[in-house]
C-alpha cells in the first residue's frame, strides 16, 4: 500500500485499482474513450485497467468523478461514510473518557484502534491510541500508556513532526508521572528545538508542548525556564482555536504564578480554566482545576478553603477512577489536614497510599516522596525520631531520583536538623551541603542548554 501525500489517503496498489476502474466503468457502460476524455486518452485507461501504471492524484480525481465515486473510494475500495462513522465515534469514546470512566473509554477506544487497523485508517488509528494513552495515564498504568504514545508516534513517523507532537506530548507526561522529570524535559526540548529549528510555525504544537514542560521545570527546580515558557505560551495563545489547549495553557501558567507569589494572578487564570472545561464537559481536567486552587489556597494561608477544593478534586477523581491522580490528590490533602491540627486523619490517609499499587518509584515516585516526608514531620511531631528519619531517608531516595531540587532541599534541611538534635552533627552537616547543592543553582545540573528562541510569529 503505498500512501497519498496530499489526502492522507494509503491507496491500494495500481492492480487493483485498475480492476476497480473496469468493473466501474463496465457497470456504468462507459467505452475506455468516454471515460477518459477530455483529459485522457483510451490508450491510458487501458493501461491503468491493467495495472502498468498508478494514477496520480489528478487522474484519480478526473476518473471518480466520472464514474461518481469519491477519490477515496475509487482508491481504497473503501465507501466513505466507513471513516465517517468511525470518527464520530472516536469523538463519542473521548465524551466518554473526558465525563465516565477511563476504563469504559478504554474499550471503546481499542475497538476503534482494531477497526481503523482493519480499514487502513492511520489518522483514526493514531486518533485511537491517543485515546488509549489519555486512557492509561487516568488509570495510572503508566508503562501502557508510554508504550500506547510511542506506538502512535511510529505510526505518523513520516509525518512532519506537528501531527507527531499530542502523541510525544503524552509520552513526555508519562515519563513526569513517573518520576522521569530529566527525560520528560528531554523530550518537550528537543521538540520545541526541532519546531523551531524547522521554521515550522505551529501554534497548537508550541502551545501543548510549552504548556507540558512547565510542570516538569517546575518540579525541577528550573522556575525561570518555567516562567519563560508561559510566557511563550501566553503569547501564542491568541493563535489558538482549541479551547481544551487554552484551558490547559491557563492552568499550566498558574502553576509559575503560584511560585512567584502572584495569587491573585493564579486563582484568575485558574478560573479561566476551570471556565473552559466546564464548557467542554472534560471532567477530569476540571478536578485538575479544583486540586491546583487547593494548592493555591494551601499557600496563601487559607487551609479551610484548601481543604473544601482538595476534597472537591479526590472526589471527583475518585469518581472517575482515575487512580493515579486521586492518590496524588491525596498527599496534598494530607498536608492541609497536618497543618489544620489533623495529624492522626493525614497519617490515616497517606498510609495506604504508599503500597506499590499506588505510589512508588516508578509511579509518582514525587508524590511519594512527598508522602514520606508528610509521615515523618507527622512522626517528628509525636517525638518518634527513629520512624522520622526511616520516612525522610525513604523520601530522598525517591526524590534523588527524579531530580525534584526544590523538594530535595527542603527534604536534606528536614533530615539535617533531626540529626543535629539527635546529636549528629557530621551527618546533619552533609544533609545540609547535599540540600544546598540542590539550591545552590536550581535546575542547572540536571538540564541542558535552553531550548532555541521561537522564530518571531507571523503578524495576521
Amino acid at each position: 500500500m503505498a500512501e497519498n501525500s496530499t489526502h492522507g489517503i494509503r491507496a491500494d496498489e495500481p492492480s487493483d485499482i485498475g480492476r476497480r476502474v473496469l468493473r466501474l466503468r463496465t457497470e456504468k457502460g462507459l467505452t475506455q474513450k468516454q471515460l477518459a476524455e477530455p483529459a485522457y486518452t483510451a490508450a491510458y485507461v487501458s493501461t491503468l485497467e491493467a495495472g502498468r501504471v498508478r494514477p496520480s492524484e489528478t487522474a484519480l480525481r478526473h476518473l471518480a468523478g466520472r464514474l461518481g465515486i469519491t477519490v477515496e473510494e475509487l482508491a481504497t475500495g473503501r465507501p466513505p461514510h466507513l471513516a465517517t462513522e468511525l470518527r464520530l465515534r472516536l469523538t463519542d469514546a473521548r465524551r466518554t473518557l473526558a465525563t465516565g470512566d477511563a476504563e469504559d473509554a478504554a474499550a471503546l477506544f481499542r475497538a476503534l484502534r482494531d477497526e481503523a487497523a482493519a480499514l487502513e485508517l492511520v489518522g483514526e488509528r493514531f486518533t485511537a491510541l491517543l485515546g488509549l494513552g489519555d486512557c492509561a495515564l487516568e488509570t495510572g498504568d503508566l508503562t501502557d500508556a508510554r508504550d500506547l504514545f510511542a506506538e502512535a508516534e511510529g505510526l505518523l513517523a513520516g509525518q512532519p513532526l506537528p501531527r507527531r507532537v499530542p502523541a510525544l506530548r503524552g509520552r513526555a507526561t508519562a515519563h513526569l508521572l513517573a518520576g522521569e522529570l530529566r527525560y520528560a524535559c528531554y523530550l518537550l526540548e528537543t521538540a520545541v528545538d526541532e519546531l523551531n529549528a524547522s521554521g515550522m510555525h505551529d501554534p497548537d504544537a508550541l502551545l501543548l508542548l510549552y504548556t507540558a514542560s512547565i510542570a516538569p521545570y517546575m518540579d525541577m527546580g528550573a522556575h525561570a525556564r518555567a516562567a519563560h515558557a508561559a510566557e511563550l505560551a501566553l503569547a501564542l495563545a491568541p493563535q489558538v482555536d482549541n479551547p481544551a489547549l487554552v484551558a490547559g495553557m491557563h492552568r499550566g501558567v498558574a502553576r509559575t504564578l503560584i511560585a512567584e507569589g502572584r495569587i491573585a494572578d493564579a486563582d484568575a487564570s485558574l478560573a479561566k480554566a476551570q471556565e473552559l472545561y466546564q464548557q467542554l464537559h472534560i471532567r477530569t481536567e476540571l478536578a485538575h482545576c479544583h486540586w491546583m486552587r487547593g494548592y493555591v489556597h494551601a499557600q496563601d494561608g487559607n487551609l479551610r478553603k484548601a481543604e473544601n477544593e482538595l476534597r472537591t478534586a479526590r472526589d471527583m477523581l475518585a469518581s472517575k477512577r482515575a487512580a493515579l491522580f486521586t492518590v496524588q490528590v491525596e498527599v496534598e490533602l494530607a498536608d492541609v489536614l497536618r497543618r489544620r491540627g489533623k495529624a492522626a486523619e493525614a497519617e490515616e490517609l497517606l498510609r495506604p497510599l504508599l503500597s506499590p499499587t499506588a505510589l512508588g518509584a516508578e509511579r509518582g515516585a514525587v508524590h511519594a516522596g512527598g508522602a514520606h516526608r508528610l509521615l515523618g514531620l507527622i512522626a517528628e511531631e509525636r517525638a518518634d525520631t527513629e520512624a522520622a528519619e526511616e520516612h525522610y531517608c525513604a523520601a530522598l531516595s525517591l526524590l534523588e531520583r527524579t531530580g525534584a531540587a526544590g523538594d530535595l532541599a527542603d527534604l536534606c534541611r528536614l533530615l539535617g536538623d533531626l540529626l543535629r538534635r539527635t546529636g549528629r552533627t557530621e551527618a546533619a552537616l552533609d544533609a545540609y551541603r547535599t540540600g544546598l547543592g540542590h539550591r545552590a543553582a536550581p535546575g542547572t545540573t540536571t538540564l541542558g542548554p535552553a531550548p532555541t528562541a521561537p522564530p518571531p510569529w507571523p503578524r495576521p
